[in-house]
């Protein structure tokens, strides 16, 4: 009987190291209740096939076991009778029975040793799935609290990329507006030296002003006023 092979594989079987051991834990939730659905359909066929086997193996045992008693209460009869020669015959048919009886319970003692490892396979996958089935939502937001944590952290670790970008760029700015102070004041510091080499053209040279100033002076002179 195949199931009967597996047994001790599904005896021994735990779901929470199987569950630790998975790298997706809510994935592999849905398909170890599938597995265990698909095991526990055949599980409960086998049950009942070797259960089965069980109540023939023990109604031919206990039919055997009524037939002796049968053939020893005649047997038991006939002497009493005064037919031992009837009695003879019922005790070699009795003793037939008695040797077949041997067959008959070691038929019995192995279907009932399966039954009951069909029973036990049987009650644990049912405990597993029932076990599973209250977990999973626990495990599903679990497994979705973690993702959150980790798009939280990738977040996170982008935003502190994000401010050294900004510290960068106002580093930046600031040397650039220092540069262009520096430019501004050294402009300034330009028109100042241009202006006063103009003012000394001016005062040193004479120029055009001082001319017409004389010339008026003059022309005022000559005219009486």
């Amino acid at each position: 009987m195949g199931i009967l092979s597996r047994f001790s594989d599904i005896m021994k079987s735990n779901i929470n190291a199987l569950l630790d051991k998975c790298e997706d834990p809510a994935k592999m939730v849905d398909q170890t209740l599938r597995n265990l659905r698909e095991d526990l359909v055949e599980v409960k066929k086998e049950t009942a096939a070797v259960m089965a086997d069980e109540k023939k193996a023990r109604r031919a045992l206990e039919e055997c076991d009524a037939e002796i008693e049968k053939y020893t209460k005649a047997a038991q009869n006939a002497l009493r009778s005064g037919n031992e020669e009837d009695a003879k015959v019922l005790i070699a048919k009795k003793q037939q029975f008695e040797a077949n009886r041997a067959s008959l319970q070691g038929t019995y003692e192995v279907a009932r040793s399966n039954s009951e490892k069909m029973r036990q396979m049987h009650d644990k996958l049912v405990n597993d799935i029932d076990t599973l089935e209250m977990k999973k939502d626990a495990i599903k937001a679990k497994v979705a609290t973690a993702k959150a944590q980790e798009h939280m952290n990738k977040i996170v670790a982008g935003g502190k990329n994000s401010e050294a970008s900004i510290a960068a760029f106002e580093r930046m700015e600031a040397k650039a507006d220092r540069m262009l102070d520096s430019a501004v004041a050294e402009a300034e510091l330009n028109e100042g030296k241009n202006r006063a080499s103009s003012l000394a053209d001016q005062y040193v040279g004479g120029g055009a002003d001082f001319q017409v100033e004389d010339e008026l002076a003059r022309m005022k002179a000559e005219l009486g006023l």
